[in-house]
């Protein structure tokens, strides 16, 4: 994993693009809670509200997602913590050096075989105005054959930023891991086999009002994004991005303070720690402290996630912040505020594990009660999830989760 983010930093480095450190997780935009995506710390560069750093840029951001945490551990793809990899121009370069070097960096410097890859353009859209990329399209018929190159409509391959500003249309680049065989198909498709691993944005239009014409840039921009966890998992032949080097080495850190089986009845409660702490840490690193509203809620809500898990598994004694030393060996070297804040990051688990296991076990003595009086397929009262929130600190999320454990 460390090897795959330096060499698409280098790659691009290379290439004139300057290389930003990650972001905070704390975003300069009021408007965002979190930082959720490696464009969000130059939103302000787009809107034209800030100097551009540079020409062009390059980095490895970190990023916090919790829309779907309940999937989070369950299933292969699903993270709150996760690292986009992405280069921009700000008025730069546009479609066709975004394209070749996309291509390059994936066949040449990555080795993937280009003939599993498929790549989607926009096809326009008559209700909006918006006519179809044929630029783009063309482009993409250098490198590949007109059967891998696909038309796709607004809701997936038009990218905006909100109801207002920067927007344009996006090539998603989707990677079929079996390959030999044509599975343009199953392209956009939730097929487990053939994955979007990369989206490039084409700035080129600015919504200066909701529902208002769309009106040209005059400087077009770039932005891309790929997730490291997906792309690795590929590189390292993986199904599972909870099996690539930079989460594996958690789940087993996991698993055997524990003394269990990483790949055992508990491999998911083991994927759950892992992720929550990689999250945990790195709000704890960018300056959030466990409380009840904003962003401190958001962290507290992900450690006490985690750190129920490690009570499901048989942990009598605080654990997730014994995994913080794998943790730091892992990713301390590119990212060395978890060096700095190793400390810290270990205080806060260890307090807030010890506060939340003395009513850990009421809780749930509680909510055992409760569901033992539910008849088939009925439904918790929402008094009781309250009174778990209110007076056991369970967040809703922590109660359906471990309902949705009991079926």
């Amino acid at each position: 994993g460390e090897e795959i983010r330096e060499a698409f930093l280098n790659f691009y480095a290379e290439r004139g693009h300057k290389r930003m450190a990650s972001a905070s997780l704390i975003p300069e935009d009021p408007t965002v809670l979190l930082t959720i995506a490696g464009m969000l710390p130059f939103k302000p560069v787009f809107l034209g509200q800030q100097e551009r750093p540079a020409p062009r840029a390059t980095s490895s951001q970190k990023c916090i997602r919790t829309n779907d945490i309940e999937n989070v551990g369950r299933t292969a793809r699903h993270h709150t913590f996760f690292e986009m990899l992405g280069n921009w121009s700000f008025g730069d370069y546009f479609k066709e050096e975004a394209i070749d070097w996309a291509w390059s960096l994936l066949t040449e410097v990555y080795g993937l075989d280009p003939d599993r890859f498929y790549a989607t353009w926009f096809e326009g859209d008559a209700s909006q105005g918006l006519e179809p990329d044929h630029g783009a399209r063309d482009l993409w018929l250098r490198h590949l054959p007109p059967d891998h190159v696909l038309p796709g409509n607004a809701k997936d391959n038009f990218w905006e930023m909100g109801e207002t500003g920067p927007c344009g249309p996006c090539s998603e680049l989707h990677y079929d891991r079996i390959g030999g065989r044509n599975a343009a198909a199953l392209v956009n498709q939730d097929d487990p086999d053939v994955l979007e691993i990369w989206n490039l944005v084409f700035m080129q239009f600015d919504k200066p009002e909701k529902d208002a014409e769309m009106i040209p840039l005059p400087r077009p921009s770039i932005d891309t994004g790929m997730g490291l966890e997906r792309v690795s998992a590929i590189l390292q032949g993986r199904h599972d991005n909870y099996d690539v080097d930079l989460l594996r080495k958690l789940i087993e850190a996991s698993a055997h303070a524990s003394n269990d089986d990483p790949d055992g009845d508990n491999n998911v409660s083991h994927r759950v720690i892992a992720d929550h702490l990689r999250s945990a840490a790195f709000l704890v690193a960018d300056g959030v402290q466990p409380s009840n509203e904003g962003r401190g809620y958001v962290l507290r809500r992900i450690m006490r996630r985690g750190m129920r898990h490690a009570h499901k598994i048989g942990n009598k004694d605080p654990l997730m912040h014994r995994l913080v030393p794998t943790l730091v060996e892992s990713m301390g070297e590119h990212f060395t505020e978890l060096r700095r804040a190793e400390a810290s990051i270990t205080e806060i688990l260890r307090l807030e594990e010890t506060r939340f296991k003395e009513t850990l076990d009421r809780g749930l003595r509680l909510l055992g009660e409760e569901t033992d009086r539910l008849g088939e397929g009925e439904a918790l009262p929402g008094a009781v999830a309250f009174r778990l929130y209110d007076t056991f600190g369970f967040p809703l999320d922590l109660t359906a989760d471990i309902l949705r454990g009991q079926g």
